[in-house]
């Protein structure tokens, strides 16, 4: 286990050391969570738009999984590993290039990793038969889960937990929706 936190840490190190002045605003403006209110509204509106009442499941699924992520990474695995983020590791402070304050104590696993991972995954198991352009969310979820590691807020490994979770989750509510809109479908007559 000490040597996987060891390798952990020198990768993260080293990933937080590629930093540049001008990515800093960029890695800032991907790790803000208000960013991409407005991805998220152009989403529902597309969702929408291509599939009217049936929009309403896959939205809600979305949200689901989403929400069951956030809080299987906040509520559950936080608590119950108390992992320092590596803005709070005394031994890490001089060795970190911070980009912003550090936020909560812990950091195993990534929210942000959880969070866009799950709405990926979601999405494209919901839609990506139809429209392959959808596989190029899990860049958009890359880049922000990135972003957590450039501001010094998450472990690589944190990071990869939390997309874990985020896919687990999305393949259990995908799942779940599945089944309901089967079982709720009217019967032939």
């Amino acid at each position: 286990m000490e040597t996987l936190n060891q390798l952990d840490t020198d990768l993260f190190l080293w990933l937080n050391g590629l930093y540049a002045p001008w990515l800093d605003t960029v890695m800032v403006w991907a790790t803000m969570r208000n960013t991409w209110i407005p991805f998220y509204a152009l989403l529902i509106g597309w969702l929408g738009f291509q599939y009217r009442k049936q929009a309403i499941g896959l939205v809600l699924t979305l949200v689901a999984a989403v929400a069951l992520s956030d809080q299987t990474a906040s509520a559950v695995l936080k608590p119950l590993t108390l992992r320092l983020r590596p803005c709070h590791e005394p031994a890490l402070q001089k060795l970190i290039h911070p980009v912003l304050e550090c936020g909560g104590t812990y950091g195993f696993a990534s929210s942000h990793a959880a969070n866009t991972f799950a709405l990926a995954m979601a999405l494209w198991l919901l839609v990506g038969q139809r429209f392959a352009w959808v596989k190029w969310i899990f860049l958009w979820a890359l880049l922000v889960s990135y972003s957590r590691i450039y501001v010094g807020a998450h472990y690589p490994l944190d990071v990869l937990a939390g997309a874990g979770v985020g896919v687990l989750m999305a393949v259990g509510c995908v799942f779940l929706y599945r089944k309901l809109s089967k079982s709720l479908a009217p019967a032939p007559h």
